[in-house]
């Protein structure tokens, strides 16, 4: 009775931990969201736009105010020039997006290059519309692809690419030199490359990000994801931004359209008005979640836990092995938080085949006390971990 695909789906990770975390009292970094409120003059101009603007249908593709002002603020903080009419269409967040560039542009039967650890909403829904996945595998410390890797991936039917830049959930950037090495591989293949970018605003110096757009030809081929949500801290909004040549804007409007016909529209003007008023915000964001970054990786590092590098999003990762931690990423999400009042993520779920076992994600957009108060739980997680396993070793 049901479509055998959904069916045969786990409840995802987030909302498992999420549970727990509710149902123990436990603190939730697992879930990547930030215990701020968001811009309160955004906020303020979204109740106004409520009270005193149009609520009924606006255009499927999203207001005008906001396409413009989507397409205005790209090519002042990243040297993108879209046209608003032919090149912008809004939609109910990116992973609304995500789903209209699937259904929109894969065929039964194409390839589809995506990068694993993936975020998981976007495996199932390429198999929803037809698509045949090819994996590249990336690793820790670096988390990085070669050229090797590209090759084993790419073949005479790959249709579509997938990359996540910033990553989720490694908080890597992708370099220069693997933005030019997949636009070789996307253009010698005519593949279109899809850039969940939703992150894009949330870079730590040095790191700086850069749209795959800007390599050389691919402005064309690529679809560009973007999202009011991260770009304001304002996650329940879900106001998201596709941005393609016309040609590609035509059909994923389309795919949009049947999806979820539009957004609300005072949340659209109210992130218009956000777009064209928020210098301060973007230059303030970045600087206070990195303090935030450093107060964990301080915190952590204090108690013997080795946090990888993060060069952007809200979210670090740790090395369990590394740290003396006798489980895997699984096991020691379970203990943290229903034993030590914790929650994480397990990168292991983040994988469809041969998967990182050794690595968890903490979300560091939280206030300080609560990052402290949760390393001091990690640290009893852990040594509830060792003692378990001592206790094993010596009835063995």
């Amino acid at each position: 009775m049901a479509n055998a695909l959904y069916e045969a789906l786990p409840t995802t990770i987030f909302t498992v931990m999420s549970g727990l975390a509710r149902e123990h009292g436990a603190i939730n970094l697992g879930q990547g969201f930030p215990d701020e409120p968001g811009p309160l003059a955004i906020r303020e101009r979204a109740a106004l736009e409520a009270i005193d603007g149009d609520n009924q249908y606006p255009p499927s593709s999203g207001i005008p105010e906001l396409r413009a002002a989507v397409a205005a603020h790209y090519e002042r903080t990243q040297g993108l020039a879209f046209d608003w009419r032919s090149e912008v269409t809004v939609t109910s967040g990116a992973t609304e997006a995500l789903a209209a560039c699937f259904l929109g542009l894969i065929e039964p039967g194409d390839e589809v290059v995506l990068f694993q650890p993936t975020y998981d909403s976007y495996l199932p829904m390429v198999r929803r519309a037809g698509g045949t996945a090819r994996l590249v595998r990336l690793a820790p410390p670096h988390w990085r692809f070669d050229r090797a890797m590209l090759e084993a991936a790419f073949s005479d039917r790959t249709r579509l690419v997938v990359l996540n830049t910033p990553l989720n959930p490694t908080g890597t950037v992708a370099s220069g030199e693997e933005l030019a090495l997949l636009a070789e591989f996307c253009v010698r293949h005519d593949a279109v490359l899809v850039c969940d970018e939703v992150w894009e605003h949330v870079v730590f110096p040095p790191a700086r990000h850069t749209s795959p757009m800007h390599a050389a030809g691919m402005r064309e081929r690529t679809v560009k994801i973007g999202s009011a949500g991260k770009m304001f801290a304002l996650t329940g909004w879900k106001v998201g931004f596709l941005c393609a040549a016309p040609a590609l804007t035509q059909v994923l409007a389309k795919a949009h359209q049947f999806l979820c016909f539009t957004t609300p529209p005072n949340l659209q003007a109210a992130v218009a008005w956000g777009l064209a008023n928020s210098d301060a915000w973007f230059a303030e964001m970045p600087a206070a979640l990195a303090a935030s970054r450093d107060r964990l990786i301080g915190a952590l590092s204090a108690e013997g836990f080795a946090a990888l590098s993060c060069q952007g999003t809200y979210f670090l990762t740790v090395d369990l092995a590394a740290s003396g931690v006798p489980l895997d990423d699984l096991a020691f999400c379970h203990l943290s938080v229903r034993e030590a009042g914790v929650a994480a993520i397990p990168v292991s779920a983040f994988y469809e085949t041969d998967p990182v076992t050794s690595i968890i994600r903490l979300c560091f957009a939280k206030r300080d006390e609560t990052l402290d108060e949760a390393v001091r739980r990690l640290a009893k997680a852990r040594d509830l971990a060792i003692t378990a396993a001592r206790a094993d070793s010596v009835r063995a």
